[in-house]
């Protein structure tokens, strides 16, 4: 290993992260940013820096937003990231990367696959969020996605309102709002009195926002805000929920589902491990699973078990606390500096 980075380790380590503060940004992003810097001295992702800056370590979150630029000049774009590729690989730059997904959510052209595959070969440690994730070579640490509650801890939190349903986060076709709206449509007023469904978020796709305006137009029941909202109206859409529905038809790290929990409101999400796992981990009565496609059926028993399944007052949230991820990340970064193990 090179003298470079020996010395590198006896002072604060730097850690470029592949993250952009911006308004929009899911918390999550600040959050890992304030926990690692605790430990070590992180910059925010630039071009020029990744190129030229100083930094003894590369953490890489969803790097295909790394690829993704309007068309005329996504040539571009490949070719900064084949540089920081090289970069990273000629200065014997580690490579960490946390897994959000396996793929990315609106697929990938052959040139993006390629190039991805490439900072594959270069990652040295993988981070997954939850303990069900296959393990990815040369080796894999855990270290759960973290809560939300001390973002939120200083906003009005409401009291629920009987009967509301609510999906909240960016919509995107493999969330399954569609589906959600029509078992919604599908539901008897007199078989759930007092049911109503609140769609809260961005609509990615102008055939997306389409259905659910028609869909407001069909039924009074079902509203909708369809734009990106601060954390004070989140925090209020969340509280006056009574049951949070996320019917992603893929569905691994959750940060929506984290985030509802964080508030202390129910979430109902399609059956796979990574949501059974963290089921069992809060406690009873704050996940529920469906199997199949949602219907209006799952949605009606889903209220009837929110209100009949004792549960705590909160989720258990222990193995999920900032201070304790951050630390794990510096122990990530400083395995991937020296080559060596990752100590738990």
């Amino acid at each position: 290993m090179g003298a470079s980075l020996a010395v590198a380790t006896q002072a604060p380590i730097r850690v470029l992260q592949s993250l952009r503060p911006q308004v929009d940004d899911n918390p999550y992003v600040k959050q890992v940013v304030t926990a690692v810097s605790r430990h070590a001295d992180v910059s925010w992702f630039s071009w020029r820096t990744a190129l030229f800056g100083r930094y003894d370590v590369l953490h890489v979150h969803w790097p295909e937003f790394l690829l993704r630029a309007p068309e005329r000049s996504r040539l571009l774009q490949y070719a900064l990231f084949l540089a920081l590729i090289a970069r990273t690989t000629l200065s014997r730059r580690p490579v960490v990367r946390t897994l959000h997904n396996l793929e990315p959510h609106e697929g990938a052209s052959r040139v993006e696959r390629f190039l991805l595959e490439l900072l594959d070969r270069r990652t040295r440690v993988w981070i997954r969020l939850n303990p069900v994730t296959a393990e990815r070579a040369p080796q894999t640490v855990t270290i759960l996605h973290g809560h939300y509650r001390d973002w939120f801890a200083q906003l009005d939190v409401p009291e629920s309102v009987p009967g509301r349903l609510l999906y909240f986060g960016l919509i995107r076709p493999y969330k399954g709002v569609e589906t959600l709206l029509d078992s919604f449509l599908r539901m008897d007023p007199e078989a759930a009195p007092g049911a109503e469904l609140h769609i809260v978020g961005h609509a990615s796709t102008d055939a997306l926002r389409r259905h659910i305006v028609e869909a407001c137009n069909l039924d009074p029941r079902i509203g909708a805000r369809l734009s990106y909202v601060d954390d004070a109206t989140l925090a209020t859409e969340i509280g006056q929920a009574e049951l949070v529905v996320l019917p992603f038809r893929r569905m691994l790290n959750s940060g929506s589902l984290l985030l509802a929990l964080s508030l202390n409101r129910p979430v109902l999400v399609p059956r796979n491990e990574a949501n059974e796992a963290l089921a069992e981990e809060v406690g009873p009565g704050w996940v529920y699973m469906y199997d199949g496609d949602l219907d209006r059926d799952t949605l009606i028993g889903a209220l009837w078990q929110v209100r009949n399944v004792q549960r705590a007052p909160m989720p258990d949230f222990s193995r999920r606390e900032w201070a304790d991820a951050g630390a794990r990340h510096y122990r990530a970064y400083l395995a991937a500096i020296r080559g060596e193990p990752v100590e738990d």
